[in-house]
């Protein structure tokens, strides 16, 4: 190390600064995690938007005006939920409570005995449930829970205010993200070593890439399957279209877990309704449909296979991230996940070229 001169000496500790500084960063966040809910919502939007304020721009319209513009648009997206989807969900949502104790008894006295008498098995029956009492009582407890923390809420003034400010940061925040998201990426990579500048961009950019698959590509593709199955399962009379639809749609963030979810929720909400097997075939050709739909059209357009991420590595960095982090933790799984899976390709294509690797 003495043979060194200054500059190689600097070169040999870039590596040490740089991971001591990666670790620093991380054990910050994980401290601030309780205070980086608003950032990470405002961060999260910001960075959906930017593409479309940057199209704008290239039209010639200002940033500002483009992000306005942007912003009013998502503003409007997210007040048109609130005021149609969300009554409708909430009651489609009271409506699943009230046949809870009719799938019960499907379950107790239609399809157990039938599996049991099919494939022989010994005859034992789930426990008689009073579904009257237990309804009333654990909705009454949801009832007080609510109560309670609206009280708790909105009995502290410093409680109310810190709420507030809170929702009242994520609009701010991904305003100004928006309007300088170009300018800080910027100025983050101008912080790097110049030896390493030029590589960063080429990872950024290919970690941009796959990030923006996960995030606008998957919710675009998780929007329109949830928009296909809860119009065809309501196309075929399912009380619980928009709820079953919404809950296969979201679940389909990991591939195949929404078609199954989807489909074996809707027969059992469909045989529970109608009690005619023909109605499964309905809602199987429903499903059928939206799975054909996403594996030839949206997911090639709109993800294609710039992602990378298995299955079973989509469910562990979610659960990771919720285990580590909470809700926050869960927002930023994917999207690290994603960056990391880019850095480990480019890590194990340089390990694969090297002596390490090549030698006997």
């Amino acid at each position: 190390m003495d043979e060194l001169d200054p500059l190689e000496r600097v070169a040999v500790y870039r590596w040490p600064i740089a991971l001591a500084v990666l670790a620093a960063l991380s054990v910050l966040l994980y401290l601030l995690q309780p205070i980086l809910t608003p950032f990470v919502l405002g961060g999260l939007i910001g960075y959906l938007g930017d593409p479309m304020v940057d199209r704008l721009e290239r039209l010639g319209m200002q940033r500002s005006l483009g992000v306005a513009i942007v912003f009013l648009l998502f503003t409007a997206i997210v007040a048109v939920a609130l005021i149609f989807a969300l009554p409708m969900l909430l009651h489609q949502l009271d409506a699943l409570v009230a046949k809870v104790p009719d799938l019960y008894r499907w379950l107790t006295q239609g399809l157990i005995p039938w599996v049991q008498q099919t494939f022989d098995l010994p005859d034992r029956q789930l426990p008689q449930v009073d579904w009257s009492g237990q309804l009333a009582d654990n909705w009454q407890s949801v009832g007080r829970f609510t109560a309670q923390s609206l009280k708790t809420i909105t009995g502290s003034g410093a409680g109310l205010m810190l709420w507030m400010a809170n929702l009242a940061l994520v609009p701010v925040v991904a305003f100004y993200l928006m309007r300088d998201w170009d300018v800080l990426i910027s100025k983050s990579l101008d912080l790097l070593p110049l030896a390493w500048q030029q590589k960063s961009i080429e990872l950024v950019s290919e970690s941009d890439e796959v990030v923006g698959a996960f995030l606008r590509g998957q919710f675009l593709v998780m929007c329109s399957l949830g928009v296909i199955y809860s119009v065809g399962l309501w196309l075929v009379g399912v009380q619980l279209a928009m709820l079953l639809g919404i809950i296969a749609g979201l679940a389909s963030i990991v591939p195949y877990l929404g078609f199954i979810v989807g489909i074996v929720a809707s027969c059992i909400a469909a045989y529970a309704q109608f009690h005619d097997w023909t109605m499964l075939l309905w809602v199987a050709l429903v499903f059928g449909v939206g799975q054909a739909v996403e594996s030839m059209v949206l997911t090639p357009v709109l993800v294609g296979d710039r992602i990378g991420l298995h299955p079973v590595a989509v469910i562990f960095a979610l659960m990771a991230g919720g285990q580590i982090a909470g809700f926050v933790g869960v927002v930023l799984a994917l999207p690290v996940a994603a960056v990391v899976m880019v850095f480990l390709r480019h890590a194990m294509h340089h390990y694969r070229a090297s002596d390490l690797y090549g030698r006997d």
